[in-house]
C-alpha cells in the first residue's frame, strides 16, 4: 500500500465514525463518507489531473465536521465566520496529524493543511479547484435538502453567494450538472440577480 493509499483510508476511517448515517446512496453510510467520496469523484471529474496533495485536501476537508455543531456558535454572519474558521483550523490540524503518520513530509503536510483552510483562494489555483468541488457537490447532492429547509429566497440568496465563490471552470460544471427542472430553474433566478 502506498502512503497515499493509507492516508486515504486513514482519513475514510475517521469519516467512518461519524454518528450521522444516510442511505441515499444506497446501503446505510455515515454522511461524512458519503460526502467525501463525493469530493473525490467530482475532483476528478472536473480536475482530472489534480495533485496527490490537492486530492488528499478534497478527502478530508469535512473530517470529523459533526463535531464541531453550528450551533455552538452565535447566529449571523461574524457567528458563521467563527464557526467556519474554528472548524477549519480543526480539520487541517487533523489532517496533519494523519498524512505525518502516513509518512508524507513536513512541507506537503502543511500544503495539504493550508488548501482545507484555503488560504489565499482567490490567488491559490488548487484551493480554488477544492471550492469549486464543493460548492458542486453542495449543488449536485444537497441542494434539493436545503431547498426543503428553507424557502425559496433564501436558497436564491445561498446560490447567489455559491456562485461567487466559484472559479470559471467550476461554474461551467455547475450548468452542466443533472439538476431537476424547478432546481434549475432556481438556479436560473439566482444567476439573472448576480452581477457578472
Amino acid at each position: 500500500m502506498t502512503k497515499f493509499e493509507l492516508a486515504m483510508q486513514s482519513i475514510d476511517a475517521v469519516h467512518a465514525q461519524d454518528p450521522h448515517a444516510s442511505s441515499e446512496t444506497g446501503p446505510t453510510l455515515p454522511a461524512e463518507l458519503i460526502y467525501a467520496h463525493r469530493m473525490t469523484e467530482t475532483l476528478a471529474r472536473i480536475h482530472p489531473q489534480a495533485s496527490e496533495l490537492l486530492k488528499l485536501a478534497a478527502r478530508a476537508q469535512h473530517i470529523r465536521r459533526w463535531t464541531v455543531p453550528r450551533s455552538g456558535f452565535p447566529a449571523g454572519k461574524s457567528g458563521y465566520h467563527r464557526w467556519r474558521t474554528t472548524l477549519q483550523q480543526k480539520q487541517a490540524a487533523l489532517a496533519g496529524e494523519i498524512l505525518a503518520t502516513c509518512g508524507y513530509a513536513p512541507d506537503q503536510t502543511a500544503r495539504v493543511q493550508a488548501l482545507i483552510r484555503k488560504d489565499n483562494l482567490r490567488a491559490d489555483v488548487e484551493a480554488q479547484a477544492l471550492e469549486d468541488t464543493a460548492c458542486l457537490v453542495f449543488l449536485e447532492h444537497h441542494f434539493a435538502d436545503f431547498r426543503a429547509k428553507h424557502g425559496d429566497a433564501k436558497i436564491i440568496e445561498i446560490v447567489r453567494k455559491t456562485w461567487s465563490k466559484m472559479s470559471d471552470v467550476g461554474r461551467t460544471a455547475a450548468l452542466q450538472l443533472p439538476l431537476a427542472p424547478e432546481h434549475k430553474q432556481l438556479i436560473e433566478r439566482a444567476l439573472s440577480q448576480v452581477t457578472p
